[in-house]
């Protein structure tokens, strides 16, 4: 079984990306100097590293970047020619083409000024009471801006085949609840520098010194009182903790401030009598709030909130301003993107499936699918053989992870049945009003979807996408077509490396469905205790090794990794690498196979795998990430998994006491 590249460019495309694709395992990024059994990771890719600064645009660059940058380019190719205009564009190329011309027209958008948005200032400044502060909530959530909380459709946990209408927290414009409530130096002077920006952005819309301060510090004022009745990420991993199913009636006497049926009714949802309310306390105290603080403070917010959601298609000054906070300081960029990147994001954002099933006309072989599911049943009989061997596991309870993993089901490359775009105008010249169109489609589209039965063919991320996910509510993994790319897979690269890349990318996510959170899912994506209470002690004794493990691990300076944020992905990681291993030792088994470049088949596995997660980042990306990604850095990535599996050890020969080899090895799966 040799595998196939997935991916066949277009003569112009293939021109185009000749000098930006690197090669899936290339020798000349290992750094020679490094000891691959004292820190593996450098070994892997320090050459690399040296070679790749971030640039000027990123707060990181890896090789996850560098694969989303190429299929950017890929995008901005289709987009122009959609953009040029010609009688013979399909509906399809004109919204996608007229969208992003639209976007990218910068003058015309500096020449609109203000104009564009001023009805709906208007209709804030309008609010007079309850009543009326409830329709404009309303209509600024169906237009992708206002605050507070998020409405909106979801698989019911305890019923996963039906949709059913949800209430989550939400209200901030940081990051996370954290950064509201930390009290060291570099948090104050960054909350500080938050106001300073919230207060400049008021001036820009015509406020005086001394009324855009008071808005500035209204708004911080808020957004610190949601954020105490927030609950933190690690919280929210458990699905036990954000599910809480309510009537209509409960809910009013839950939040008895705000109009709900005036609200749903305004917000265009469906007739409903249940739903999920996420976080209870969260709508208690925001019930508070709107009792006790005056109208013209939410005036204020709500003003905020459109203006933030929007800045990216407002005149420079807003655009240069939300740059310099929440790019350059909040991010660790050093420049702006440029604009043709920000607009392919855009559409990509807003029509993701027009866009996306361009971008696999153009890519995607034919021959993809297949060899991805011959990868993913291979995995699959690796996981299986993992769970029946499993020293700590009952059988009872290993009958019914066998169950559950073999009703899980792929997504491959894109969907079966591409999204209907039809209902959505798109007019040149109208920047704004494409982007308010668009999040009303998308807000209409699912808040349909409530009470109906859920589509599990359905797509979370779009064919361009760099990445993979597991759906715990549909017990499905998933694929974009954009991932399916060197460094991940490629006909050039051998068997091993292969294993190493989408191998682990694909055991990863098999493993979701037995971490943290995806363990609490039953075969048929319903929150139930399928374990024994036995298991479940021996499944946290071990998921704790790995919490301490990670939190023991520095993301930069004085901040270390949160070791229950991240634990789901670090049992993915250690899993799945682990699974990946297993069959590529059943493929090669009863084959010679020769060294290539000096490495065996299961050094080249190990170099495949760390070589995807090859990075630099800059310190405030840094900083942000350990506080909001559950995704440990790539440094982490690779020598937390490689340093508890003695199969690495093996392979390079590493001796006892040596920093890749722990003598307190964590291991779940």
């Amino acid at each position: 079984m040799r595998l196939g590249k997935l991916l066949l460019y277009g003569l112009t495309t293939s021109l185009l990306l000749a000098q930006t694709e690197p090669p899936p395992f290339d020798v000349s990024t290992i750094d020679r100097s490094a000891n691959p059994c004292v820190d593996f990771y450098q070994y892997a890719c320090g050459t690399w590293m040296a070679q790749n600064p971030i640039p000027p645009d990123q707060a990181r660059w890896s090789r996850f970047d560098a694969l989303s940058e190429r299929n950017q380019l890929v995008l901005k190719g289709i987009l122009e020619k959609a953009a040029a205009g010609g009688a013979g564009r399909t509906p399809l190329e004109q919204k996608i083409g007229d969208y992003y011309a639209t976007c990218l027209d910068e003058k015309a958008i500096d020449a609109q000024g203000l104009a564009p948005l001023q009805p709906e200032l208007d209709r804030i400044a309008g609010i007079r009471d309850r009543n009326t502060f409830t329709e404009e909530l309303a209509r600024l959530h169906r237009l992708g801006g206002g605050g507070l909380f998020s409405f909106t459709s979801s698989a019911d946990q305890k019923n996963s085949s039906q949709m059913i209408a949800a209430i989550y927290q939400g209200g901030l414009t940081l990051p996370d609840r954290d950064y509201y409530l930390k009290t060291d130096a570099k948090s104050v002077k960054l909350r500080e520098h938050y106001q300073a920006h919230v207060e400049k952005v008021f001036g820009l819309l015509g406020y005086q010194p001394a009324e855009a301060a008071a808005k500035a510090k209204v708004v911080v004022d808020l957004e610190t009182a949601l954020a105490r009745a927030s609950l933190d990420r690690v919280s929210l991993r458990d699905p036990t903790k954000r599910y809480h199913k309510y009537t209509r009636h409960e809910l009013e006497s839950l939040a008895p401030e705000l109009n709900w049926d005036k609200y749903f009714d305004a917000v265009g949802a469906p007739r409903f009598e249940n739903l999920n309310v996420s976080v209870p306390p969260f709508l208690r105290e925001l019930d508070t709030l709107l009792h006790f603080r005056p109208v013209e403070e939410w005036k204020a917010y709500l003003t905020w909130h459109l203006v933030h959601a929007q800045s990216d298609l407002l005149p420079a000054a807003f655009r240069e301003a939300a740059f310099e906070f929440f790019d350059r300081e909040l991010r660790g960029l050093r420049e702006m993107r440029p604009r043709w990147k920000q607009c392919v994001a855009a559409v990509d954002g807003d029509l993701g499936e027009a866009l996306g099933q361009k971008f696999v006309e153009r890519t995607f072989g034919a021959e993809g699918k297949q060899r991805m599911l011959t990868m993913v049943a291979a995995l699959r009989q690796a996981l299986a053989k993992d769970i029946r061997q499993l020293p700590w596991m009952t059988p009872a309870t290993k009958e019914r992870a066998l169950a559950k993993l073999s009703a899980m089901t792929e997504k491959i490359g894109y969907p079966d049945k591409w999204r209907d775009y039809g209902a959505l105008p798109v007019v040149r010249g109208k920047a704004l009003a494409n982007s308010f169109a668009a999040n009303e489609f998308q807000k209409a589209r699912s808040l349909r979807k409530i009470g109906k039965d859920t589509d599990p063919a359905e797509w979370h991320m779009t064919p361009p996408t760099v990445n993979a996910y597991y759906s715990p509510l549909e017990n499905n993994i998933n694929f974009p077509a954009g991932i399916l790319q060197p460094p991940f897979f490629d006909r050039n690269a051998d068997d091993a490396v292969n294993f190493g890349g989408i191998g682990a990318v694909i055991g990863h996510e098999m493993t979701h469905g037995f971490d943290d959170q995806g363990r609490k899912y039953d075969a048929r994506g319903n929150v139930q205790d399928w374990w024994t209470p036995d298991d479940t002690r021996e499944f946290e004794k071990r998921a704790q090794c790995l919490v301490e493990e990670y939190s023991g691990f520095t993301a930069v300076g004085d901040v270390k990794l949160n070791g229950k944020l991240t634990l789901g992905e670090n049992t993915a990681d250690n899993g799945g690498v682990r699974v990946a291993y297993m069959a590529l030792l059943a493929y090669l088994a009863g084959r010679a196979e020769d060294k290539i470049a000096g490495f065996t088949p299961e050094q080249r596995f190990f170099l495949g795998y760390a070589q995807i997660w090859c990075q630099n980042t800059a310190e405030a990306q840094a900083r942000l990430r350990a506080v909001t990604d559950p995704h440990s850095p790539g440094r982490y990535r690779v020598n937390g998994v490689v340093s508890n599996m003695p199969e690495f050890r093996r392979a390079f020969g590493c001796g006892e006491g040596q920093p890749m080899v722990r003598p307190d090895a964590c291991r779940v799966w």
